[in-house]
Protein backbone atom coordinates (compact mmCIF):
# COMPACT_ATOMS: atom_id res chain seq x y z
CA UNK A 1 0.00 0.00 0.00
CA UNK A 2 1.19 3.15 -1.39
CA UNK A 3 1.90 6.29 1.27
CA UNK A 4 -1.22 8.23 -0.47
CA UNK A 5 -3.39 5.28 -0.09
CA UNK A 6 -2.72 4.85 3.69
CA UNK A 7 -3.16 8.65 3.98
CA UNK A 8 -6.70 8.37 2.20
CA UNK A 9 -7.40 5.52 4.31
CA UNK A 10 -6.83 7.62 7.21
CA UNK A 11 -8.67 10.63 6.21
CA UNK A 12 -12.05 8.36 5.51
CA UNK A 13 -11.75 6.50 8.85
CA UNK A 14 -11.62 10.00 10.57
CA UNK A 15 -14.35 11.31 8.76
CA UNK A 16 -16.46 8.26 9.18
CA UNK A 17 -15.82 8.60 13.09
CA UNK A 18 -16.57 12.30 13.12
CA UNK A 19 -19.44 11.62 10.94
CA UNK A 20 -21.31 8.88 13.13
CA UNK A 21 -20.29 10.87 16.77
CA UNK A 22 -21.82 13.97 15.54
CA UNK A 23 -24.96 12.08 14.54
CA UNK A 24 -25.44 10.24 17.60
CA UNK A 25 -25.01 12.99 19.76
CA UNK A 26 -27.57 14.97 17.79
CA UNK A 27 -29.78 12.09 17.71
CA UNK A 28 -29.54 12.39 21.51
CA UNK A 29 -29.86 16.19 21.74
CA UNK A 30 -33.16 16.14 19.82
CA UNK A 31 -34.52 13.33 21.91
CA UNK A 32 -33.75 15.60 25.18
CA UNK A 33 -35.62 18.49 23.74
CA UNK A 34 -38.69 16.45 22.75
CA UNK A 35 -38.65 14.37 25.76
CA UNK A 36 -41.89 13.46 26.87
CA UNK A 37 -41.78 15.56 30.97
CA UNK A 38 -44.69 13.71 32.28
CA UNK A 39 -44.67 9.62 30.88
CA UNK A 40 -40.88 9.94 32.22
CA UNK A 41 -41.34 11.87 35.60
CA UNK A 42 -44.07 8.86 36.02
CA UNK A 43 -41.78 6.21 34.99
CA UNK A 44 -39.44 7.25 37.48
CA UNK A 45 -42.08 7.45 40.10
CA UNK A 46 -42.92 3.93 39.25
CA UNK A 47 -39.42 2.64 39.31
CA UNK A 48 -38.61 4.11 42.47
CA UNK A 49 -41.55 2.92 44.39
CA UNK A 50 -40.62 -0.46 43.03
CA UNK A 51 -41.49 -2.82 46.10
CA UNK A 52 -40.08 -5.77 44.56
CA UNK A 53 -37.25 -5.93 41.84
CA UNK A 54 -37.43 -4.72 38.01
CA UNK A 55 -37.31 -7.27 35.04
CA UNK A 56 -35.43 -5.91 31.98
CA UNK A 57 -36.10 -7.16 28.79
CA UNK A 58 -35.29 -6.85 25.15
CA UNK A 59 -34.48 -9.59 22.33
CA UNK A 60 -31.61 -8.87 19.46
CA UNK A 61 -29.45 -5.15 20.08
CA UNK A 62 -32.37 -4.53 22.29
CA UNK A 63 -31.44 -7.44 24.72
CA UNK A 64 -27.74 -6.16 24.91
CA UNK A 65 -29.19 -2.71 26.28
CA UNK A 66 -31.56 -4.00 28.28
CA UNK A 67 -29.10 -6.22 29.99
CA UNK A 68 -26.92 -2.46 30.32
CA UNK A 69 -30.53 -1.35 31.47
CA UNK A 70 -30.76 -3.87 34.52
CA UNK A 71 -26.90 -2.95 35.79
CA UNK A 72 -27.25 0.58 36.04
CA UNK A 73 -30.32 0.22 37.67
CA UNK A 74 -28.71 -2.62 39.70
CA UNK A 75 -25.76 -0.79 41.12
CA UNK A 76 -27.50 3.03 41.19
CA UNK A 77 -30.07 1.23 43.92
CA UNK A 78 -32.62 -0.40 41.75
CA UNK A 79 -32.32 -4.26 41.92
CA UNK A 80 -32.89 -5.39 38.52
CA UNK A 81 -32.62 -8.22 36.54
CA UNK A 82 -32.30 -9.05 32.65
CA UNK A 83 -34.74 -11.69 31.61
CA UNK A 84 -34.71 -12.91 27.67
CA UNK A 85 -38.27 -13.03 26.64
CA UNK A 86 -38.07 -16.17 24.91
CA UNK A 87 -36.57 -17.82 28.51
CA UNK A 88 -39.58 -16.00 30.27
CA UNK A 89 -41.89 -17.70 28.56
CA UNK A 90 -40.26 -21.23 29.70
CA UNK A 91 -40.25 -20.13 33.19
CA UNK A 92 -38.27 -17.07 33.59
CA UNK A 93 -41.95 -15.32 34.39
CA UNK A 94 -41.36 -17.28 37.97
CA UNK A 95 -39.23 -14.19 38.75
CA UNK A 96 -41.89 -11.79 37.49
CA UNK A 97 -44.55 -11.25 40.35
CA UNK A 98 -47.01 -8.47 40.58
CA UNK A 99 -44.52 -6.65 43.11
CA UNK A 100 -41.80 -6.36 40.20
CA UNK A 101 -41.96 -4.01 37.20
CA UNK A 102 -40.86 -4.76 33.70
CA UNK A 103 -38.94 -2.58 31.44
CA UNK A 104 -39.20 -3.61 27.81
CA UNK A 105 -37.34 -2.40 24.90
CA UNK A 106 -37.87 -2.43 21.47
CA UNK A 107 -37.28 -0.61 18.34
CA UNK A 108 -40.14 -0.86 16.40
CA UNK A 109 -42.17 -2.21 19.12
CA UNK A 110 -43.58 -4.77 17.24
CA UNK A 111 -40.96 -7.54 18.92
CA UNK A 112 -42.78 -10.86 18.22
CA UNK A 113 -41.31 -12.42 21.89
CA UNK A 114 -42.20 -9.22 24.08
CA UNK A 115 -45.75 -9.12 22.59
CA UNK A 116 -46.32 -12.84 23.20
CA UNK A 117 -45.04 -11.96 26.95
CA UNK A 118 -47.62 -8.97 27.50
CA UNK A 119 -50.90 -11.08 28.50
CA UNK A 120 -49.29 -12.74 31.06
CA UNK A 121 -47.85 -9.98 32.61
CA UNK A 122 -51.02 -8.16 32.05
CA UNK A 123 -52.39 -11.58 33.84
CA UNK A 124 -50.89 -10.52 37.02
CA UNK A 125 -50.65 -6.96 37.05
CA UNK A 126 -47.40 -6.21 35.96
CA UNK A 127 -46.72 -2.54 35.20
CA UNK A 128 -44.37 -2.34 31.96
CA UNK A 129 -42.80 0.69 31.25
CA UNK A 130 -41.59 0.58 27.59
CA UNK A 131 -38.75 1.98 25.41
CA UNK A 132 -39.78 1.94 21.74
CA UNK A 133 -38.66 3.71 18.67
CA UNK A 134 -42.33 4.64 17.83
CA UNK A 135 -45.18 5.27 20.29
CA UNK A 136 -48.06 4.06 18.24
CA UNK A 137 -46.77 0.21 17.82
CA UNK A 138 -48.37 -2.61 19.70
CA UNK A 139 -45.55 -2.59 23.01
CA UNK A 140 -46.54 1.38 22.92
CA UNK A 141 -49.74 1.25 22.42
CA UNK A 142 -50.27 -1.51 25.16
CA UNK A 143 -47.67 -0.13 27.95
CA UNK A 144 -48.18 1.07 31.14
CA UNK A 145 -45.83 3.91 30.24
CA UNK A 146 -43.96 4.43 26.86
CA UNK A 147 -41.27 6.45 26.12
CA UNK A 148 -39.52 6.89 22.97
CA UNK A 149 -36.48 6.56 22.02
CA UNK A 150 -36.76 7.41 18.34
CA UNK A 151 -33.91 8.00 15.59
CA UNK A 152 -35.08 8.91 11.79
CA UNK A 153 -31.73 7.63 10.69
CA UNK A 154 -29.13 5.51 11.84
CA UNK A 155 -25.17 6.40 11.70
CA UNK A 156 -24.29 4.28 9.08
CA UNK A 157 -25.01 5.65 4.76
CA UNK A 158 -27.44 2.77 4.61
CA UNK A 159 -29.91 2.93 7.55
CA UNK A 160 -29.26 -0.44 8.69
CA UNK A 161 -26.69 -0.93 11.60
CA UNK A 162 -28.00 -0.11 15.28
CA UNK A 163 -26.48 2.42 15.80
CA UNK A 164 -28.18 6.21 16.78
CA UNK A 165 -31.18 3.94 18.65
CA UNK A 166 -28.73 2.16 20.56
CA UNK A 167 -27.29 5.54 21.88
CA UNK A 168 -30.93 7.20 22.23
CA UNK A 169 -32.57 4.28 23.54
CA UNK A 170 -29.00 3.76 26.26
CA UNK A 171 -29.13 7.55 26.93
CA UNK A 172 -32.66 7.54 27.86
CA UNK A 173 -32.39 4.33 30.11
CA UNK A 174 -29.40 6.21 31.71
CA UNK A 175 -31.42 9.45 32.69
CA UNK A 176 -34.23 7.05 33.67
CA UNK A 177 -32.12 5.34 36.42
CA UNK A 178 -30.30 8.69 38.01
CA UNK A 179 -33.79 10.16 37.70
CA UNK A 180 -35.04 7.23 40.16
CA UNK A 181 -31.57 7.39 42.06
CA UNK A 182 -32.23 11.38 42.93
CA UNK A 183 -35.80 10.36 43.57
CA UNK A 184 -34.80 7.74 45.91
CA UNK A 185 -31.65 10.39 47.65
CA UNK A 186 -29.03 7.05 46.77
CA UNK A 187 -25.96 8.81 48.45
CA UNK A 188 -22.33 8.56 47.54
CA UNK A 189 -21.95 5.99 49.99
CA UNK A 190 -24.57 3.92 49.31
CA UNK A 191 -23.32 3.73 45.40
CA UNK A 192 -19.75 3.38 46.62
CA UNK A 193 -21.16 0.26 48.67
CA UNK A 194 -22.84 -1.57 45.37
CA UNK A 195 -19.02 -0.69 43.56
CA UNK A 196 -16.22 -2.04 46.47
CA UNK A 197 -13.57 -2.47 43.94
CA UNK A 198 -13.95 0.86 41.92
CA UNK A 199 -11.98 3.53 42.46
CA UNK A 200 -15.05 5.62 44.14
CA UNK A 201 -16.00 2.63 46.40
CA UNK A 202 -12.39 2.35 47.64
CA UNK A 203 -12.28 6.10 48.31
CA UNK A 204 -15.66 5.78 50.49
CA UNK A 205 -15.09 2.23 51.96
CA UNK A 206 -11.85 1.70 52.64
CA UNK A 207 -10.46 2.85 56.39
CA UNK A 208 -6.63 3.06 57.36
CA UNK A 209 -7.44 -0.10 59.60
CA UNK A 210 -8.23 -2.34 56.42
CA UNK A 211 -5.07 -1.23 54.26
CA UNK A 212 -2.85 -0.57 57.66
CA UNK A 213 0.38 -3.23 59.08
CA UNK A 214 -0.52 -4.04 62.28
CA UNK A 215 0.53 -6.45 64.94
CA UNK A 216 3.60 -8.93 64.19
CA UNK A 217 3.61 -6.96 60.65
CA UNK A 218 4.73 -3.64 62.15
CA UNK A 219 8.44 -3.77 62.84
CA UNK A 220 9.25 -1.80 66.53
CA UNK A 221 12.16 -0.91 68.32
CA UNK A 222 12.87 1.22 71.74
CA UNK A 223 14.71 4.50 72.07
CA UNK A 224 17.25 2.83 73.19
CA UNK A 225 18.25 0.22 70.30
CA UNK A 226 21.39 0.29 68.55
CA UNK A 227 21.67 1.27 64.99
CA UNK A 228 22.15 -2.34 64.05
CA UNK A 229 19.30 -3.13 66.16
CA UNK A 230 17.34 -0.69 64.16
CA UNK A 231 18.46 -1.82 60.44
CA UNK A 232 17.64 -5.50 60.96
CA UNK A 233 14.38 -4.51 62.34
CA UNK A 234 13.65 -2.36 59.05
CA UNK A 235 15.04 -5.02 57.18
CA UNK A 236 12.81 -7.78 58.56
CA UNK A 237 9.56 -5.93 58.72
CA UNK A 238 9.64 -4.69 55.08
CA UNK A 239 7.86 -1.76 55.40
CA UNK A 240 10.61 0.99 54.95
CA UNK A 241 10.61 2.40 58.48
CA UNK A 242 10.38 1.12 62.33
CA UNK A 243 8.00 3.21 65.15
CA UNK A 244 9.74 3.50 68.19
CA UNK A 245 7.49 2.80 71.44
CA UNK A 246 7.79 3.36 75.17
CA UNK A 247 6.76 0.47 77.58
CA UNK A 248 2.94 1.53 76.84
CA UNK A 249 3.37 1.21 73.06
CA UNK A 250 2.76 5.24 72.68
CA UNK A 251 4.74 6.40 69.84
CA UNK A 252 8.31 8.54 70.47
CA UNK A 253 9.03 8.75 66.75
CA UNK A 254 9.55 6.60 63.42
CA UNK A 255 13.07 5.40 62.16
CA UNK A 256 12.70 5.64 58.09
CA UNK A 257 14.80 4.44 55.49
CA UNK A 258 15.99 7.73 54.78
CA UNK A 259 16.87 8.56 58.66
CA UNK A 260 19.23 5.26 58.38
CA UNK A 261 20.74 6.87 55.39
CA UNK A 262 21.20 10.72 56.93
CA UNK A 263 22.57 9.20 59.90
CA UNK A 264 25.47 7.02 58.22
CA UNK A 265 26.10 9.59 55.90
CA UNK A 266 26.69 12.13 58.86
CA UNK A 267 28.15 10.02 61.33
CA UNK A 268 31.43 11.00 60.31
CA UNK A 269 34.98 8.75 60.83
CA UNK A 270 33.42 7.16 64.25
CA UNK A 271 30.19 5.67 61.42
CA UNK A 272 26.84 5.71 62.82
CA UNK A 273 27.12 2.00 65.33
CA UNK A 274 26.71 4.34 68.37
CA UNK A 275 23.76 5.92 67.70
CA UNK A 276 20.72 5.03 69.25
CA UNK A 277 17.02 4.97 67.98
CA UNK A 278 16.35 8.09 69.88
CA UNK A 279 19.45 9.69 68.13
CA UNK A 280 18.31 9.22 64.43
CA UNK A 281 14.56 8.91 65.09
CA UNK A 282 11.72 11.77 63.72
CA UNK A 283 9.66 12.58 66.64
CA UNK A 284 6.32 13.49 66.70
CA UNK A 285 6.04 12.10 63.40
CA UNK A 286 2.23 13.11 61.27
CA UNK A 287 -0.01 9.95 62.63
CA UNK A 288 -3.58 9.13 61.82
CA UNK A 289 -6.04 7.14 63.53
CA UNK A 290 -7.16 3.53 62.47
CA UNK A 291 -11.05 4.31 61.65
CA UNK A 292 -10.11 7.45 59.04
CA UNK A 293 -10.72 7.13 55.84
CA UNK A 294 -7.88 5.42 53.38
CA UNK A 295 -7.83 8.44 51.04
CA UNK A 296 -7.26 10.77 54.32
CA UNK A 297 -4.33 8.61 55.08
CA UNK A 298 -3.46 9.22 51.07
CA UNK A 299 -4.03 13.35 51.28
CA UNK A 300 -1.97 13.53 54.46
CA UNK A 301 1.26 12.30 53.14
CA UNK A 302 1.06 13.72 49.34
CA UNK A 303 -0.51 17.50 50.14
CA UNK A 304 2.95 18.98 52.01
CA UNK A 305 5.84 20.34 50.70
CA UNK A 306 7.71 17.02 51.49
CA UNK A 307 6.00 13.72 50.68
CA UNK A 308 5.99 11.10 53.36
CA UNK A 309 5.66 7.61 52.71
CA UNK A 310 4.77 5.57 56.01
CA UNK A 311 2.63 6.84 58.21
CA UNK A 312 2.51 5.81 61.82
CA UNK A 313 -1.82 4.85 63.28
CA UNK A 314 -2.33 5.76 66.70
CA UNK A 315 -6.07 4.69 68.45
CA UNK A 316 -6.33 6.00 72.12
CA UNK A 317 -2.80 7.15 72.54
CA UNK A 318 -0.85 3.98 71.65
CA UNK A 319 0.24 3.19 67.72
CA UNK A 320 -1.46 0.15 66.15
CA UNK A 321 0.65 0.06 63.20
CA UNK A 322 1.93 1.69 60.16
CA UNK A 323 0.39 2.74 56.49
CA UNK A 324 2.24 2.95 53.53
CA UNK A 325 1.86 5.39 50.64
CA UNK A 326 2.79 2.41 48.66
CA UNK A 327 0.03 0.47 49.72
CA UNK A 328 -2.64 3.15 48.86
CA UNK A 329 -1.37 3.91 45.33
CA UNK A 330 -1.36 0.39 44.71
CA UNK A 331 -4.86 -0.08 45.67
CA UNK A 332 -5.47 2.73 43.44
CA UNK A 333 -6.93 5.44 45.46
Amino acid sequence: MSGDDLEEELRVAYATAARVMHHEADAIATMADNLQVGPFAQAAELLARCSGNVASIGAGTSGIVARKVAATLTSTGTPALFVHPSDALHGGLGFIGNQEIVVAISKSGETDELLALLPYLASREVPVIALVGELQSTLGRKATIALRAHTSHEADRHDMVPTSSVAVTLALADALALAVMEIKDVTPDRFAANHPSGQLGRRLTLRVRDVMHGGDDCPVVSAEAGFLHIVSAITAGGLGAVTVLDSERCLLGIVTDGDIRRAAQSSGSGGPMHLRARDVMTERPVSIGSDFMARDALLQMEDRPSQIAVLPVIDEGRCVGIVRLHDLVRIGL
